[in-house]
Order: structure tokens, then sequence, then C-alpha cells
């Protein structure tokens, strides 16, 4: 019976320990929420094990793609460091070949069109302010979608590709072998 309670309040104690581990990673040094949190998501697209790790950042009111981002502007799809975006084999994007690797991940808004996805060989870069296009391994134009709002920017894969959606805007990207 004593030997149960402990094996009972250890276990609390170390779920306790986890959850607040892990609300405090979502914080500043300053004990406030992170503003843009990182984010990841991964699965297996086309026959590739693929990973999109970014910043998620918030509308909070704001106008996004013509103001906060501007138009016709490299933009580090995300907040903070620029999008990496791992394959783990040669795919096909918008039906060009992209080689295994990492990847920095930005796009050029349009305010009207298409929009331009690049994928740079500068894979770890502070957002796009060091931005190279002579590092550009590959560069597709997408058709982006309208969407309902999303607060917050997301990254979701599908069995087609994967889309970056936040605001009122859906950038689908397929994939293909």
């Amino acid at each position: 019976m004593k030997r149960s309670f402990q094996l009972k309040a250890l276990a609390f104690f170390v779920c306790a320990f986890l959850v607040s581990t892990m609300a405090f990673a979502q914080l500043g040094k300053d004990g406030k929420p992170v503003p843009s949190p990182r984010d990841s998501v991964s699965g297996t697209v086309a026959g590739s094990s693929i990973k999109i790790w970014y910043g998620s950042p918030s509308v909070k009111g704001r106008v996004v793609y013509g103001e906060l981002e501007p138009w016709d502007k490299v933009y580090r799809a995300g907040a903070n460091e620029a999008t990496q975006f791992t394959t783990s084999k040669d795919i096909k994007v918008e039906g060009q070949v992209l080689p295994a690797g990492t990847y920095a991940f930005f796009v050029i808004p349009a305010k009207t069109g298409k929009w331009t996805v690049i994928f740079n060989k500068k894979a770890k870069q502070w957002g796009a302010f060091s931005y190279d296009k002579s590092l550009d391994q590959l560069r597709v134009m997408v058709t982006p979608k309208t969407i309902s709002n999303q607060e917050r920017m997301v990254y979701k894969l599908n069995k087609k590709g994967f889309s970056m959606d936040w605001a009122t805007t859906s950038v689908p990207v397929a994939i293909g072998k």
C-alpha cells in the first residue's frame, strides 16, 4: 500500500514537471508568452520524409499581406529565423526537382496572380535580411487561395504536398515523386 502511494506520488510529480517544462518553453526570458513560438510539422509526402520548422506569428488584427508583409518582397514565410524545409529524398515541387536536403523556405507574395515559392540553399539565416538569390536551389510559382481567417500561421502537410496558411490566405505547394 505504501509502495503504491509512493509510485503514484512520483508519477504525479514527474507529470507536473513535464507539463511545467513544456509551458515554460513557450515563455520568453521576461516570463511572457513568446509572440511567435517555433513550431513544426512533419510527415511523409511522395515517399519522402518532410519537415517544416517555422516561427508561427499571429495576425493580431493586422493586415498581413500588402502591409505587414509587402507585396513583391521576399518574405521568410514565418517569424524570426527563416523557415526551414527538409526533404529526405529528391522530390518534385510543382513539377521541378528539389534534391534531398534542408533549405530556407521563402515566398514572394503578389497582390494578384501567382506567388513565388523559393527553396534557398542557405538553410540557417535570420529572416530574409541576408537572403541571396544566387543561392536559390529552386523557384516555382503557385496560386494562393482564400481561406477563412487563420489567426496563427500554420503549415499543413497532405498527400499532395503542403500549404502555408495565415490570415485569409493559403499558399498550396504540390509535391510529387
